[in-house]
């Protein structure tokens, strides 16, 4: 069958995201065929267009989350069937598609009290958010934790979630306005850090204790100043790179303070079939309970990807933005 997708044919800047028809042939043993509902706009999606992480290969149709319906499966799927509604965030990539075939072992069944526009803005997110607070670093009462970009995607789940779990949270944002949503999310410290050095106010947050654990995705500006913000014994994850890639490290910095570093990734927390169900039931219990709520900011045509791109890279977004077919 034809569709049409966003198609990458080699590195570039938004203008790289190209709309266009494609094949998409029947689902393969395993796999299923799903008609997207709606897509999931992630900052990995610009690791991979920018050619910051590689692609499989070029030309290549970005994205790695979506909700939607499944209308055909392959042979040996037994776990789903046709009609049932169904979402992913997991590799392959393939998801600025309006139909797409992926394997039934990426996808879940959505629970009857989970929208697919929620579940397309925030199983990436969500899941992410999970795997850093449950098994990264097992975030539990009293616990003081510092996170960037705390009015961002993740940020609006980890935050509430974090808070909902008994921590302090301290979150840094880039204007006023975000920090007004990081106090709302759940934050009991927003720092601006475009007006205040967020070093010297964790400092002074946490009478110079520090935190127990930093939740970096900004990368090259802010990783050497969450160093600095760890306690002895602390862990800094490191977990996207929205301002560019970290330069090579002493790890001597580390051994002052005996700190853990991680970079972690979804995919390898979720690569086992176990790991990505309960992953997911995780942050579906947290959206019905009403501790999370996944907020879509924005809906694009997925035609305008290059929009949708563009502003997350402008860090003009708040929340999560969706792609509609």
């Amino acid at each position: 069958m034809r569709t049409h997708a966003i198609v990458v044919h080699a590195k570039g800047g938004a203008e790289a995201l190209s709309w266009e028809e494609i094949d998409v042939p029947a689902p393969a043993r395993g796999e299923v065929l799903v008609r997207h509902t709606a897509i999931g706009v992630n900052y990995i999606d610009v690791y991979f267009r920018a050619g910051w992480y590689t692609p499989p290969r070029y030309p290549f149709v970005p994205g790695m989350e979506g909700a939607g319906v499944v209308e055909a499966i392959g042979a040996g799927v037994s776990e789903l069937a046709i009609g049932d509604r169904v979402a992913y965030a997991s590799r392959p990539l393939g998801a600025y598609a309006a139909v797409r075939a992926i394997p039934a072992d990426r996808v879940v069944k959505l629970p009857k009290a989970i929208a697919a526009d929620v579940a397309a803005a925030g199983m990436l997110k969500g899941m992410t958010a999970e795997y850093l607070l449950r098994r990264v670093f097992r975030v539990e009462k009293g616990h003081r934790i510092l996170f960037h970009a705390a009015a961002g995607g993740v940020g609006s789940i980890l935050c509430p979630w974090a808070k909902h779990l008994g921590a302090t949270v301290i979150g840094t944002v880039g204007s006023e306005e975000k920090a007004a949503r990081a106090r709302a999310n759940g934050c009991d410290h927003a720092i601006v850090y475009t007006k205040e050095n967020f070093v010297a106010r964790v400092a002074e947050i946490t009478d110079g204790a520090g935190v127990h654990v930093v939740y970096d995705s900004v990368g090259r500006d802010t990783f050497l100043g969450s160093i600095e913000c760890a306690a002895p014994l602390g862990t800094v994850a490191l977990f996207g790179q929205s301002s560019g890639h970290v330069a090579p490290l002493d790890v001597s910095l580390l051994a002052r303070k005996s700190l853990f570093l991680t970079r972690p990734g979804l995919p390898d927390y979720t690569a086992k079939r176990e790991d990505l169900v309960a992953s997911a039931r995780a942050l579906f219990e947290v959206i019905e309970k009403g501790i999370v709520a996944v907020k879509v900011e924005r809906a694009i045509p997925l035609a305008e990807a290059a929009r949708a791109h563009r502003d997350l890279e402008a860090r003009k977004t708040t929340g999560s933005t969706i792609l509609v077919p």
